[in-house]
């Protein structure tokens, strides 16, 4: 197992970006990835995700449009490093994830990687600054809480810190989610269907929310939706169905 060399900041390739318009600074290489699943006995094995390519950049915000059973999840799952790919390989800020053990993994993740979930997967023994902290707590950050709260006032939720999940309704719930996702500056932001279990009207409200704490932090995100109106908010879109990029 080789070392895993930090990366420089984000911040920096955003400022470098800015300076030297004309270069692009690839966030993200994804190459020819597959994902197989093992079946039971006497069944082939299931191909979820088939010869995957994919480039961003730093600041760029991608929507990964397909119906139920296209491989979205399965992709994001990868991209998260919740998940080995089969084969290929996924760069990520410069680093490739399938070199990692778990714990430098963990750690690589916790600094570069800001997912929102449908499900919000908030923990229920914890207050909503508690959980938007947790990102930070895991390298040890001496200014966990006091970042956890700005990024909670951030989503017009600082009022409510001391309040469990249970306390709070489905939206704020999902604004806790975005917080913390969004609490350690990552290098990409990775949504999955983030507004799929709400009503359209908080719905609408949680989506505005993302984009425009997108625009304003200049965020690279990855929108993984069935949406076709979401979708177009992004600046690109790729189209993933039966495993494939169309």
């Amino acid at each position: 197992m080789r070392n895993v060399v930090l990366p420089l900041p984000v911040l920096y390739l955003q400022l470098l970006r800015t300076a030297v318009p004309e270069l692009a600074f690839m966030i993200l290489a994804i190459s020819n990835l597959c994902k197989t699943f093992q079946s039971t006995a006497h069944h082939d094995p299931v191909e979820v995700l088939k010869n995957l390519n994919l480039e961003m950049e730093v600041g760029e915000s991608l929507a990964i449009l397909g119906q139920s059973g296209s491989g979205k999840s399965t992709l994001l799952t990868l991209l998260a490093g919740l998940d080995q790919p089969t084969s290929g390989s996924i760069v990520l800020n410069g680093q490739d994830m399938q070199h990692m053990s778990e714990e430098q993994l963990s750690k690589f993740r916790a600094q570069n990687i800001g997912i929102i979930f449908q499900q919000f997967h908030l923990m229920s023994h914890l207050t909503a600054l508690e959980n938007v902290s947790l990102p930070l707590d895991l390298f040890k950050d001496p200014q966990a809480l006091k970042k956890a709260g700005e990024a909670l006032d951030n989503v017009g939720l600082g009022k409510r810190k001391d309040h469990f999940p249970h306390q709070l309704s489905g939206g704020e719930c999902q604004r806790v989610a975005i917080a913390r996702a969004m609490v350690v500056r990552p290098a990409i932001l990775l949504a999955d269907e983030p507004t799929g279990n709400l009503d359209n009207t908080t719905g609408a409200y949680v989506s505005d929310m993302i984009f425009d704490l997108v625009r304003e932090h200049k965020m690279t995100m990855l929108f993984v939706t069935h949406n076709e109106q979401l979708a177009k908010r992004c600046g690109r879109e790729q189209r993933l169905q039966n495993g494939r990029f169309l």
